[in-house]
């Protein structure tokens, strides 16, 4: 007959722990079946980060700027390098040649000279450093091997030069593809966010735009400044000619600038040549470090990293390309979004 066992029941640890994972996993659904959707972002909250996105995106913009100038610097430095080369290769070909044709004369007339038909075999280097070969060459002779030597040696600085120069434009050109991009991916995120808004909370910012932009079309309370004069007054009626010009990143004009694309512009139509990055513009003159000592058409900066520029316009108001989505317009220097840290007198 065989024998029943009675099954053997859990252990108590065993149901505590089952018993606890089912508790809990009664309470994460409750809590989800009870959970809020999670909440859109205010209209408010939106332009602040689209703001510091811009700002991102200036900063970004500046460092772009920069590196497309070093890359144009350098395009120019290695044509000039180039043509240098070219000219003094045809120098030296004509040196050759003259050689060439003293030896064919002594051959002609009854033997050529062992130094020269030594040196038409090799580096003419090595001749004149063995001063028994210069003895048996003409003051004449001697003076084209000098100056085929140095011309060689020229030649192949230049050309060493030339090499550094187009690594270094290599190196430039990744840096301003991977600034590019960078810019259009904070554009690009600024414009998904934008993008969440409701049609009548979009209307409400363009609005906030537009009455911001007002003065590209209304005069704005410049006060009594007449300051300006020489450059810096023509400068600045040069920027004034622009107002109502979209801001557009990496853009120097007429028809679109950005923050030191309006500047140097400006400056460029009053005859004066600066440089084209906020950062550079900052070491061109005179710093003027209180808002008082300001005169009209004087560059100022703002930001720690001095990545925005302006014209200053009198009356604690700057001429301006602000940001993507604005156009050149005054403003006043407290609601720029970052600190005044100082002027430039060009």
């Amino acid at each position: 007959m065989a024998s029943h066992r009675r099954a053997k029941q859990p252990g108590r640890a065993r149901v505590t722990v089952l018993t606890s994972a089912a508790a809990a996993a009664v309470a994460l659904s409750a809590q989800a079946a009870n959970a809020a959707p999670s909440e859109k972002p205010s209209k408010n909250e939106v332009k602040s980060r689209v703001d510091k996105l811009y700002e991102e995106a200036e900063q970004a913009t500046e460092k772009f700027n920069g590196a497309k100038e070093k890359q144009e610097k350098l395009q120019k430095q290695i044509s000039a390098l180039q043509d240098s080369v070219a000219r003094g290769q045809k120098d030296l070909n004509e040196l050759r040649d003259g050689i060439g044709s003293m030896a064919t004369a002594q051959y002609r007339s009854g033997g050529l000279d062992p130094s020269l038909q030594l040196f038409l075999s090799s580096d003419p280097d090595s001749y004149l450093d063995k001063a028994s070969t210069l003895d048996q060459l003409s003051s004449q002779q001697v003076e084209t091997l000098k100056k085929i030597q140095a011309k060689q040696r020229e030649l192949a600085q230049e050309r060493a030069e030339a090499t550094g120069k187009l690594r270094d434009l290599a190196a430039t050109r990744t840096e301003l593809g991977r600034k590019k991009k960078e810019v259009q991916a904070k554009l690009a995120e600024a414009q998904k966010l934008l993008n969440s808004l409701t049609a009548a909370e979009k209307a409400a910012l363009a609005a906030e735009q537009d009455r911001a932009s007002r003065s590209s079309s209304e005069r704005v309370d410049l006060g009594n400044d007449t300051s300006a004069t020489g450059r810096a007054a023509a400068a600045f009626a040069a920027a004034k000619t622009r107002l109502g010009t979209p801001y557009v990143y990496g853009a120097t004009g007429p028809s679109s600038f950005d923050c030191s694309g309006l500047t140097s512009w400006a400056y460029a139509q009053a005859g004066v040549s600066i440089p084209r990055t906020s950062e550079s513009q900052s070491a061109i003159g005179t710093r003027i470090y209180s808002t008082s000592g300001l005169q009209v058409g004087d560059l100022v900066f703002f930001f720690n990293d001095l990545h925005h520029v302006g014209l200053y316009a009198g009356n604690g108001q700057i001429l301006h390309a602000p940001r993507t989505g604005t156009v050149v317009r005054y403003e006043s220097m407290s609601t720029i979004g970052g600190p005044f840290m100082f002027g430039v007198r060009v």
